[in-house]
């Protein structure tokens, strides 16, 4: 049997059964009427108000546990996990040495003794000075010693490293990704103050991008959050059962103030349908506007569309 904390149970009862639904399985999520909503599996369970109530069985409650539990056949501790999203726990024994836990740790390549490569590249790609330096300053951004690749770095709210993308610097194509890479940390710049609008990217380039030509069009690039996906984001066959990327579902927790989410995916095929998806899957609080690039395919070519227009009016 699975253990879990009394903290972890604490947890588990504070959150509601919409907002699991909405984050967790929001293709089992049917909106009724006003601020009433079903579910697939069972259209007599109404939700609203912060209760639910299965009328034809007489079940009732207020959280999300109370649902799995009496709905769903789960243990009290297969819910709360279900919920807190953590591996169970033992308990400890004290007379046996603690067993290691699974969790694998980010192996981060080795820094080189410079970022010149770095630098080169991100300023070819028009990236602004400013927002490399500040990515390098913050150690979000580094050179690997061995290969010479981009190292981009994803912090957890204290501030540790768990998640880091390569690129190739030198001529070849080259993408990647550190051993023990938790995807719910992707590469993110936060606001400089508290802000409740987050600009989603594909890639942390793209990211960086968008932030070049805020600071380009005179605007301040650090007013709103910003979060590159750990990857192209790949729905499912039937919109409505897919779940949103870890990395947004990660940061919405992480930052609960944010309540607008402006989508800059790609311009093609991928990039378009994950926009679909994402206006049609994310929770009904959020306002989303899609906002791909003017130009070209992604948001570095419309930056790169951008300066060349702007070099051509300066000869």
């Amino acid at each position: 049997m699975p253990y879990v904390t009394p903290e972890q149970i604490e947890r588990a009862k504070q959150m509601d059964l919409l907002t699991y639904l909405q984050y967790y399985e929001p293709h089992e999520l049917v909106h009724f009427s006003g601020n009433v909503y079903t579910t697939r599996t069972h259209d007599s369970l109404k939700i609203s108000n912060g209760k639910w109530c299965w009328w034809s069985r007489s079940i009732g409650g207020r959280s999300a546990l109370d649902y799995l539990i009496k709905v769903r056949g789960m243990t009290l501790p297969e819910a709360v996990i279900q919920i807190d999203g953590r591996a169970a726990i033992m308990p400890p024994v004290p007379s046996k040495a603690q067993e290691p836990t699974n969790q694998r740790n980010l192996l981060l390549p080795e820094k080189n003794k410079n970022n010149n490569c770095v630098i080169a590249y991100l300023s070819g790609r028009g990236i602004h000075r400013t927002l490399i330096e500040y990515s390098i300053r913050t150690g979000r951004l580094y050179e690997g010693r061995e290969h010479h690749n981009a190292v981009f770095v994803g912090f957890n709210r204290q501030g540790v490293p768990k998640y880091a993308t390569f690129r190739g610097t030198t001529g070849k194509r080259f993408l990647g990704e550190a051993e023990g890479s938790d995807k719910h940390f992707s590469f993110s710049i936060p606001a400089r103050q508290e802000s409740r609008k987050l600009h989603l990217f594909e890639s942390a380039i793209d990211l960086l991008s968008h932030g070049t030509l805020e600071l380009l069009f005179g605007r301040d690039w650090q007013k709103e959050n910003y979060l590159s996906l750990a990857g192209i984001y790949k729905p499912k066959k039937i919109i409505e059962q897919s779940t949103p990327p870890a990395a947004l579902v990660q940061y919405l927790k992480d930052f609960p103030q944010i309540k607008e989410i402006a989508l800059h995916l790609d311009n093609d095929t991928a990039g378009r349908l994950a926009a679909e998806t994402l206006q049609t899957i994310l929770p009904p609080a959020y306002t989303i506007s899609d906002e791909p690039p003017k130009r070209g395919k992604d948001m570095n070519d419309y930056l790169r569309n951008v300066l060349e227009k702007q070099r051509g009016q300066e000869r």
